[in-house]
């Protein structure tokens, strides 16, 4: 996410209030479930609001969303990560990096913005263990709350 950009280095995702902000990091989750387009089973994790930075915590906010994904059975995960490296560019985000992390599998990792919709999403591909599985982060750009209000933090 690479415009408006401001001091901490973290994009301004707008005017919105934490509960509003986060249905749409579910809503961008949920789309990025529907590009893996494979069988199986995605946790229940529920968003989270943090702090931008060094902004002022009552007035601004990030919201995050992790989760993972289990697939029925581990062999249908095999180039799933390429796909997506092809994939999330025809749906408006830039892939940033992709490639084996510094972990001792090295597991594939892709980060991808979009800056429509002031979000990133990093994605690990762990395929060694017992069960193969995706883990995932979708993150906010920064959010202020309206004049007036204070964020909710859940």
């Amino acid at each position: 996410m690479t415009d408006t950009k401001d001091s901490d280095g973290l994009p301004s995702a707008g005017t919105s209030m934490s509960l509003s902000a986060a249905g749409q990091a579910e809503k961008i989750s949920s789309e990025i479930y529907d590009l893996i387009d494979i069988k199986g089973k995605a946790s229940n994790t529920g968003p989270g609001v943090s702090e931008c930075g060094d902004k002022d915590p009552d007035k601004y906010f990030q919201i995050f969303h992790p989760w993972s994904f289990t697939p029925e059975s581990p062999e249908k995960l095999n180039g799933v990560m390429e796909r997506l490296k092809e994939e999330l560019p025809k749906h408006g985000w830039k892939i940033v990096e992709y490639g084996p992390n510094t972990s001792k599998n090295k597991s594939i990792q892709l980060t991808a913005d979009n800056d429509k919709k002031k979000h990133s999403v990093k994605i690990t591909h762990f395929a060694k263990g017992k069960t193969p599985s995706l883990n995932l982060m979708v993150v906010s750009g920064c959010y202020q709350v309206p004049d007036g209000e204070k964020v909710d933090r859940f």
